[in-house]
């Protein structure tokens, strides 16, 4: 009776160990993320004229991809998205002729001129876009939702693997006029996708590949956050979606004409 008492004691200590860890839904998601690099946003000056692909004196030792990190911090409502931080590199390139130095090609980054941030309302499926303009005093922030537009047409095969340690469903999609692969786990306790057509009905994107683009999630952590640190902020100025694109617009049209003037002086 004694020994039956104990066991059942001890059964109850270890599902009230179990409990909180099976319950947790919020953690961080980390993701390695490879781009292929458009080379026609890349903003090139060679002897003070700006170079596009095609020219015969656009450099050929500018990378083709890009590697950055992508940091996912989530809980039962929302999902915060973090990248390492971003630049705009803009490169001197001086050649030899009419006015050139011969000089070595020189790369100078610069922050954007706006800060964004990117939420995911899980509850209601939608992308809410922060999108600071200005510093300190001047600084206005305005806020812009869109609801999560899935890509139809998944193939889901049988084909399974563990990704950071969870085990993955293999899918095709057709996307961007090329077929996609995804692979999503139901293991986790939210429904995400670093490419958000590309979410599927229940699970999270673990990993997902084309011929432009891969994520791949390198460390999933179930662990307590504060909620207000993935909330969206409710003082934003609201906006549609196409007014935050010509405010984002505008930001970088007004940035490019400093630096052009910079160049000049």
């Amino acid at each position: 009776m004694k020994t039956h008492s104990m066991l059942t004691i001890l059964l109850s200590l270890l599902l009230a160990a179990a409990r909180p860890m099976l319950a947790q839904t919020s953690g961080h998601i980390n993701y390695e993320v490879v781009r292929k690099v458009d080379l026609s946003a890349t903003r090139i000056v060679i002897n003070g004229e700006q170079v596009k692909p095609g020219d015969p004196n656009f450099p050929t030792d500018i990378p083709d991809t890009r590697t950055f990190g992508q940091k996912v911090t989530f809980d039962d409502k929302y999902a915060k998205e973090s990248r390492d931080a971003q630049t705009i590199s803009i490169r001197m390139d001086s050649r030899p002729g009419p006015g050139g130095g011969g000089g070595v090609p020189r790369n100078t980054n610069f922050s954007p001129p706006f800060e964004e941030k990117i939420f995911v309302d899980l509850a209601n499926q939608k992308t809410v876009t922060l999108l600071t303009i200005g510093k300190d005093k001047d600084a206005k922030l305005y806020r812009a939702g869109t609801p999560i537009q899935r890509t139809g047409d998944w193939q889901i095969t049988d084909q399974t693997k563990k990704i950071a340690g969870y085990t993955c469903r293999k899918a095709t999609v057709p996307f961007k006029k090329e077929t996609y692969t995804v692979w999503f786990t139901t293991e986790l306790p939210i429904t995400y996708s670093p490419i958000r057509e590309l979410t599927p009905e229940s699970g999270v994107v673990l990993l997902v590949e084309s011929s432009r683009e891969q994520f791949r999630a390198t460390k999933v952590n179930l662990s307590a956050i504060d909620a207000k640190e993935v909330q969206p902020s409710a003082q934003a100025q609201t906006v549609t979606t196409e007014q935050l694109a010509d405010l984002r617009q505008k930001a970088m049209a007004d940035f490019q004409q400093q630096m052009m003037m910079g160049e000049r002086n």
